[in-house]
């Protein structure tokens, strides 16, 4: 018997599901997980009440947002996995540098380093917004205390837990400030794993007293700052449950979460979609389990009828209660009543109406940072290069010398070729090099060309060709990858290039744990630097830092570099 249409629309609100930001199917980058039109058009006309959106340019998402609200029969919670900035996953808008890269200025600088979290975080929540975005899913709160750890690494806001607590919060504040939901994750925290949840489950084998001590800082600063909602992560904890993953269990979400820690806003899931949780548990069973343990909101159930149907048929079996739903729904309402504009017909944009076409021209016209409504900050604040080129500088690291001309070869390591947005046209990291004769060489990890297998001279020099070597690797965690990189012989072909009289210089752009890796065989002489980001600004100041043989002043933009990034723009 078939669940009452109003008991299916209510279990329809509490799921997100993920969709394209582009607007066509055949546009559609990962089409396992993103929805076609017509499924997605019939889910939201049954009531659910969220989508996950990843792809596509700015103005593009803008219209995505707005046909998708459309859709729909009630307010959608609208979101994306913006940690770096609305650019890190839309063109045209602004890519942030990592969240490690401020974490690592802490330290030194602890004031400098929270106001530059609290505009992260308000640069974020202001282009999202200007998109049609409501909730960001960020901070991340994992503290990255294991350098191994294969997915959180530069995603962190920190290295220890007060370092995070601190920067987490900050960016809360500022995401809040701009009027969009904000998101702690990966509860209760993805850090101290050395396996990627989006492959495997993880185990974090330490006592609740280590938790309080290590683990649970950031999120109570977060909770404390006023953050609208907290992720799940999908890892075994034995000291709270043996059994269940955290995303499942109701001692992690209820007791600890809930009771212990006194958060009342809304709970979501990870992506049930992920191996940690899909390997193990069936769709539909997942999704009511996860409701169960305590999540208010299940993203990206693998199959978004099956656990429509599998909820309801918990709640007649007496499994849920129908009182715990509406609840549930209830905080969903009351996160989405706080922001500012219209809930509907269309999305929750600011006061000042935006356009698809007025959206176009501002990207094309000011400054990134500043989209949208009367400027609250001076305006050298809100812009997001000068943001950008603040962290960029205040966090690059440089040694030895000043590289020296071609004719050479310039070795980059890439995660994947085929989806290296690092690699635009006239990256600084292929044009200057080029500029000063060395001819590049792309490698990927896949890649067989240029490798052989001695332990000590790893690399087939004979078949990269003859001149020095300048060594680019864009290297951090990332989902997916199941790795760090740490495998990859990097320090063994420093050292085999310096026997040779070879290396003409080194960039690491990302992960601070190769580098520090490298700086450990590097010879003093030897130019190099270190960016956490990996976007062109990154590449141009670290580039110009070789040329130049220093670090450029802090503020100083693309254009001032003196590399080719004019296309930054």
């Amino acid at each position: 018997m078939d669940a009452p249409a109003s008991l299916r629309r209510l279990i329809a609100a509490l799921l997100v599901v993920r969709a394209s930001g582009h607007l066509l199917d055949s546009q559609r980058r990962y089409p396992q997980w993103e929805l076609p039109n017509a499924e997605l058009r019939q889910l939201l006309d049954q009531g659910v009440g969220g989508v996950i959106l990843l792809g596509g340019s700015a103005p593009e998402v803008a219209l995505r947002c707005e046909q998708l609200q459309s859709w729909a029969r009630l307010p959608l919670l609208r979101c994306a996995d913006v940690e770096e900035g609305v650019g890190q996953r839309f063109e045209g808008a602004s890519w942030l540098p990592p969240p490690l890269a401020i974490g690592r200025l802490f330290g030194k600088a602890p004031q400098q380093a929270c106001a530059l979290a609290e505009r992260h975080g308000r640069c974020t929540g202001r282009e999202a917004r200007a998109l049609g975005l409501n909730w960001v899913l960020g901070p991340v709160c994992d503290v990255n205390n294991n350098p191994a750890n294969p997915v959180i690494n530069v995603r962190a806001w920190g290295e220890d837990p007060s370092t995070a607590a601190a920067l987490a919060a900050a960016f809360v504040r500022g995401v809040r400030a701009e009027g969009v939901l904000s998101c702690a994750k990966h509860f209760p925290g993805h850090g101290d794993t050395s396996d990627d949840s989006h492959l495997a489950l993880p185990l974090l084998p330490h006592s609740r007293e280590r938790l309080n001590a290590v683990e649970l800082p950031p999120f109570a600063a977060c909770i404390a700052a006023g953050v609208d909602a907290v992720m799940t992560g999908h890892l075994v904890l034995p000291a709270l449950d043996a059994e269940r993953p955290a995303t499942l269990s109701k001692a992690v979400l209820t007791d600890l979460l809930r009771h212990d820690l006194g958060f009342n806003g809304l709970v979501v899931t990870d992506a049930l979609v992920m191996e940690a949780i899909s390997g193990h548990y069936g769709p539909a069973e997942a999704a009511v389990l996860a409701l169960e343990a305590g999540a208010d909101l299940v993203l990206m159930p693998a199959d978004a009828q099956a656990a429509i149907h599998a909820i309801a048929a918990a709640v007649e079996a007496g499994r849920l209660s129908l009182g715990q739903l509406e609840a549930s729904a209830e905080r969903r309402q009351r996160a989405l009543a706080s922001l500012p504009g219209p809930s509907l017909p269309g999305p929750s944009l600011p006061a000042t109406s935006l356009t698809t076409a007025n959206l176009i021209a501002e990207l094309e016209t000011s400054p990134a940072g500043a989209l949208l409504g009367d400027e609250i900050l001076p305006s050298e604040i809100l812009n997001s290069e000068t943001l950008i080129s603040e962290i960029l500088a205040a966090s690059l690291d440089r040694q030895g010398g000043v590289l020296a001309p071609g004719p050479g070869i310039n070795l980059v390591r890439l995660e994947n070729l085929l989806q290296a947005p690092q690699a635009v046209p006239r990256a600084p990291a292929l044009e200057a090099p080029a500029a000063l004769g060395y001819r590049a060489c792309l490698l990927e990890p896949r890649s067989p060309s240029p490798w052989q297998s001695e332990a000590n001279a790893p690399l087939a020099l004979e078949r990269l060709g003859e001149g020095p070597v300048l060594l680019q690797l864009f290297v951090r965690g990332n989902p997916f990858r199941g790795h760090s990189a740490a495998t990859e012989p990097w320090p063994a072909v420093v050292g085999q290039l310096q026997a040779c009289g070879r290396l003409a210089g080194v960039v690491v752009y990302g992960s601070p744990y190769l580098w520090e890796s490298l700086q450990a065989v590097l010879e003093p002489t030897i130019p190099a630097a270190y960016s956490p980001g990996q976007m062109p600004l990154a590449q141009a100041l670290a580039l110009a830092s070789l040329v130049q043989g220093q670090a450029p002043e802090v503020g100083v933009g693309a254009r001032d570099a003196g590399i080719h990034a004019d296309f930054t723009d």
